[in-house]
């Protein structure tokens, strides 16, 4: 079997374990990610990646304990060791999707939003942490309306506008729901424990449910996290709105604020990718202005 000696002679460092061997795995725009079989067989994850900043892997690591306190929440994956060049996990067998595991990661989500935190922002106070390679203010704020507009919305605004990444127009279109926003934001809600970055590539269909893995952890406001998960495609997401429903039942009006909570994630997508993200983002709010 195939070892890639350098990634095992670290995971033996950090695991005091011996694997047996290594295997690459598909996926994933910013890390790398091998899977290891150890000695006693069992299988854990690595992640890498050239030069990560400092807390990179560590404050993922962190989102992952804190979304994992949560009885009855959603699974996530066992962190097995997190260094400044890597981040170990317990191996999650993929499996296939299906209408109980999506029910019941419905039921799941809506426990661990409902676990919440004491402010909106980040769950260890004002350190920052990461949404894919950016930066991510995590700095608390009194009300969801003010830590969305000013740590969410505002800075990735500034930084597509840097980037040549939004048209003025589109972004005055953003800029104009920031301003109304209070009124656009819905019933207040106390702050949720958010994964943060809940896409269908961040979700592993098991053979025993729905594990969830790669959050950009922080209380914010439910909705967001089930806005993501609309945003690009979620397998079976009927069934897993259904089921949270029935759980937490959403304020009246959600389905018109799907587009605000997007914002974030699209304008997050177009600093770092370009492309239509910039209009998309302005398109979505266009009616709350």
């Amino acid at each position: 079997m195939a070892r890639h000696a350098a990634l095992a002679r670290r995971a033996e460092e950090l695991l005091d374990a011996a694997v047996v061997s290594t295997q690459p795995v598909a996926g994933g725009d910013i890390c790398t990610t091998t899977r290891l079989r150890l000695s006693d067989g069992s299988l854990a994850a690595m992640k890498t990646r050239p030069h990560a900043p400092p807390g990179f892997f560590t404050t993922e690591a962190a989102g992952l304990r804190w979304l994992g306190e949560v009885e009855g929440g959603v699974p996530v994956p066992e962190v097995l060791a997190a260094e400044d060049d890597c981040l170990m996990l317990r191996w999650v067998e993929p499996g296939r999707s299906g209408p109980d595991a999506a029910r019941d990661l419905g039921t799941r989500l809506a426990r661990t939003h409902a676990a919440g935190a004491e402010a909106y922002g980040g769950f260890r106070g004002e350190a920052d942490g990461f949404i894919g390679t950016l930066p991510l203010p995590q700095r608390p704020a009194p009300t969801w309306p003010e830590f969305f507009a000013v740590r969410r919305v505002l800075p990735y605004l500034k930084l597509a506008r840097d980037r040549h990444a939004i048209e003025p127009d589109d972004a005055a279109v953003v800029e104009d729901v920031v301003r109304v926003i209070v009124d656009r934001s819905g019933p207040a809600e106390p702050p949720a424990r958010l994964h943060g970055d809940l896409w269908s590539g961040n979700a592993v269909w098991g053979a025993d449910g729905v594990w969830v893995l790669d959050p950009a952890a922080y209380a914010g406001h439910r909705e967001t996290d089930l806005a993501m998960m609309a945003l690009f495609g979620f397998p079976q997401l009927e069934q897993v709105l259904g089921a949270y429903q029935a759980a937490a039942p959403l304020a009246e009006g959600w389905e018109e604020r799907v587009g605000l909570h997007q914002l974030f994630p699209l304008l997050v997508h177009a600093c770092l990718f370009g492309g239509g993200y910039g209009a998309r983002a302005a398109a979505g709010v266009r009616h709350l202005r």
